[in-house]
């Protein structure tokens, strides 16, 4: 089979098309033939830390067809459409490649009528954003229709994966969803996914126009800017409110005054995906499995995550993209549909 592996860490040039034997299922594992793999920002990011075996694929995300079943797998069949959570999580092989070898519980069936697009674009960015709207105080611990009624919730970076899909998550639950955008085109993309109030940070006052919204504080942040935004969201969080925190960008450390913190009784939510605890991973796959049956959950220009493929030779080039900053999603084509 083909797959891209690298052998010590740097840029995206360490990154090689070779040749391997196809991958065997053993007890309780799944080979599954892969469609479609996503590239995220952790990709990149894992790929210039020191290497945990002498050889490695990456990819967390994927869908595909189960090709073979390990002993005492139950509940898939060969032919089955599947996608794929965390595939790379405290394994060397992920989805960079013509096949892959998973535990059958990272082995979702994907919903009819759902593409290997979309199943390829859900893992880490709708996990998060799962594990993001269930993180508050006295907020829901599932998500689903009405899960979230009554809530308002401030979205930073709505135009990026996990803002999407943090959006569209909201919105099917019931919630009020405003966002931050730096653009009028991440404002459309924003718009697409369903966002009720777009504010463009770099033109508007963020502060007033997200109270105009919810005068009495929003329930919830979803942030990846922390060090940046930290203030703006003790300014417009509620009592009680919750502040998910998924990601740096824009700066390492964050300092906060602690007096207004104490004075709203705020509660910060850190969360990455590789130490989550299994409960809140199964939560958010079973969530994210009805939001796609619902058609809640979407990708493409109409929902406002533009598509960008590459094929499997090319991973390199996708690698830079997410890198630079691509809008949308940037999948591997590593078969035909």
């Amino acid at each position: 089979m083909r797959a891209v592996v690298f052998t010590e860490p740097g840029p995206s040039s360490v990154l090689t098309l070779v040749d391997r034997g196809l991958p065997e299922p053993g007890p309780g594992e799944v080979r599954v033939r892969l469609v479609r793999a996503g590239v995220n920002p952790t990709d990149w990011k894992r790929r210039e830390q020191p290497l945990p075996s002498p050889e490695i694929t990456p990819g967390q995300d994927g869908a595909g067809v189960v090709d073979a079943l390990g002993e005492g797998v139950s509940g898939l069949a060969v032919g089955d459409r599947v996608w794929l959570v965390l595939a790379q999580r405290d394994k060397a092989y992920g989805t960079a490649a013509e096949f892959t070898v998973q535990a059958a519980q990272h082995v979702i069936p994907l919903p009819d009528g759902a593409s290997y697009d979309l199943g390829a674009s859900l893992g880490v960015p709708a996990v998060t954003a799962h594990r993001a709207l269930t993180s508050g105080e006295g907020g829901p611990a599932r998500l689903g229709v009405g899960a979230m009624d009554g809530m308002t919730v401030l979205v930073h970076g709505g135009a990026g994966a996990v803002g999407n899909a943090a959006i569209q998550l909201a919105r099917w639950s019931g919630a009020t969803v405003v966002t931050t955008v730096s653009s009028a085109d991440k404002a459309a993309l924003a718009s697409a996914a369903g966002a009720h109030r777009v504010v463009n940070y770099r033109e508007d006052d963020t502060e007033a126009a997200v109270l105009a919204i919810a005068p009495d504080g929003v329930d919830l942040v979803v942030e990846v800017a922390p060090a940046q935004n930290n203030e703006l969201d003790v300014a417009v969080t509620k009592v009680h409110g919750t502040i998910a925190i998924y990601a740096n960008n824009g700066g390492d450390e964050l300092t906060v005054q602690l007096r207004s913190i104490f004075s709203k009784n705020l509660r910060y939510q850190f969360l990455i995906l590789y130490t989550l605890d299994e409960r809140f991973l199964r939560a958010a796959v079973e969530d994210v499995q009805e939001a796609v049956r619902a058609g809640a959950l979407r990708v493409g220009d109409d929902a406002g995550v533009p598509l960008h493929h590459f094929p499997l030779d090319q991973t390199a080039a996708a690698h830079d993209a997410v890198e630079n900053g691509a809008v949308g999603k940037v999948l591997l084509d590593i078969a035909a549909d």
